[in-house]
């Protein structure tokens, strides 16, 4: 019998990862409460037609399609016949009555815009959601990249005003502030700037690849942009003014002057700047002026996804290699794509899974969240048992986490329990605790051990 594996790409959490995960859903929970933010689910898998096309192509390409399985047909016949080709599929490839007409979500995005066309006369303008489940991507798996992982969203829908944008970036900022992730930057670009780049270079019609290739900067560098851009033919003079622009430095207002300056002959790329100006303006009003970490103006940052129209940004964290920790931007038409046209809206995304994985390696979260079981009660059976199950009632009545171990075991097996589990604490009952109406409580960490009434051992607990 061969041993049980799960699907590549997928992970298995123990009760401390899990822990440690909802440590950081849950700070992000009460940022996005604090900003007006609602909450919001939709299913694991979406109509195809619902999904293809709004990724791109290589987005598409990564959806992960679902086969009928012919249960829904109404006919026995056609039940049986879609049936018998369904357990022929794991022998021979795939008949041509098998048919794909659903898909796992490849992200949020979407069918949050599927549902706010869906439920238009429900919910109030503009909409303010966010969102916390899986997706799933047909993805090689790598460090920081799965095939099932969860994202966490936030978008404004059924407004133009980048206040919007302002407001997002402060969640970036209070979010991982909170979670004391160091060396945070957040790049912020536009794609009207973008769309700009590829008229001054006389390609408006090449934005798309020019985006493409240049969001692929830091993996290839600057050579490989290059080969890149003359493969899809964008001329030379082209792509020397593409290098002049991404190349530029500064902080941000040093580059936007110079961009408005090169963007002059373009009315798209001078918006763009315009919005960027605005946003980073908004964003001073708001921001918390302590955070060490930065929001920071990259002309190369392209983000490869379709739908985004306006300001884009992308969070890196400098003192982990890894990928992006999120990202997102504004779309101008998104909901057009389900028929709803004139809705706008923006939204950011956090990689849950790489927020850990960052937080993991600087062992950034906090020490109790290793087991939520604060007190573990020994149990040495009969009146002891019983008195125990007292103080146990007592203990949670007020809030604090506390187990007794079921069965009278022997006590360093119980002990060796406790250390497993990584309790803080444990209760030892014996004879003269009984005697003296007390309990013994013992500091797993120090090794302290003292007597005392069940009140000062619950004042002891809650310090």
């Amino acid at each position: 019998m061969s041993k049980p594996r799960i699907p590549q790409g997928t992970r298995d959490f123990s009760p401390t990862e899990v822990r440690k995960r909802q440590y950081i859903l849950n700070t992000l929970r009460t940022i996005f409460e604090t900003y007006g933010f609602q909450p919001l689910e939709t299913p694991s898998m979406e109509n195809l037609t619902t999904l293809m096309g709004k990724y791109g192509e290589e987005g598409d390409r990564l959806i992960f399609k679902i086969l009928n399985n012919g249960l829904h047909e109404k006919k026995d016949s056609d039940k049986e016949k879609l049936n018998s080709e369904w357990n022929k599929v794991l022998e021979k490839p795939y008949s041509s009555s098998i048919v794909t007409e659903r898909a796992l979500r490849y992200d949020l995005t979407i069918p949050f815009a599927r549902y706010v066309v869906m439920h238009q006369n429900d919910i109030a303008l503009p909409f303010r959601r966010y969102q916390m489940q899986p997706v799933w991507r047909a993805d090689r798996p790598q460090k920081g990249r799965y095939r099932e992982f969860w994202q966490c969203d936030a978008d404004v829908v059924g407004s133009t005003s980048l206040i919007n944008e302002a407001e997002l970036l402060c969640i970036y900022q209070s979010a991982f502030h909170q979670l004391k992730i160091p060396q945070v930057k957040v790049k912020i670009n536009s794609r009207k700037l973008l769309a700009g780049l590829a008229e001054i270079c006389g390609m408006p019609d090449k934005m798309m690849d020019i985006t493409i290739a240049i969001d692929k900067l830091d993996k290839i560098e600057w050579t490989g942009v290059v080969a890149e851009l003359q493969q899809k033919g964008i001329p030379d003079d082209g792509i020397e003014k593409i290098g002049k622009v991404i190349q530029l430095k500064g902080d941000n207002d040093t580059q936007l002057a110079a961009l408005a300056e090169i963007m002059k002959t373009s009315e798209t790329g001078l918006k763009g700047i315009e919005e960027l100006k605005q946003t980073l303006s908004y964003y001073a009003e708001l921001a918390d002026k302590n955070w060490t970490s930065e929001i920071v103006v990259d002309i190369s940052l392209a983000r490869g996804l379709n739908y985004y129209t306006g300001v884009i940004v992308e969070v890196g964290c400098g003192a982990v290699k890894i990928g992006s920790i999120g990202g997102g931007g504004r779309y101008d038409d998104l909901t057009g794509l389900f028929g709803l046209k004139g809705v706008s809206g923006v939204g950011v995304s956090f990689g849950i899974d790489r927020t850990y994985d960052v937080m993991e390696e600087l062992d950034l979260f906090p020490e109790q969240l290793v087991s939520g079981t604060k007190v573990l009660l020994i149990n040495f059976g009969g009146a002891e048992e019983k008195y125990a199950l007292g103080v146990l009632n007592k203990l949670r009545h007020v809030g604090l986490a506390a187990e007794i171990y079921p069965d009278a075991a022997k006590f360093d097996k119980q002990m060796k329990y406790a250390n497993k589990r990584g309790l803080p604490y444990i209760i030892i009952i014996g004879e003269e605790e009984m005697r003296q109406h007390m309990v013994s409580l013992k500091n797993f960490t120090t090794g302290e051990q003292k007597m005392l009434t069940i009140h000062e051992c619950i004042e002891a607990l809650k310090a």
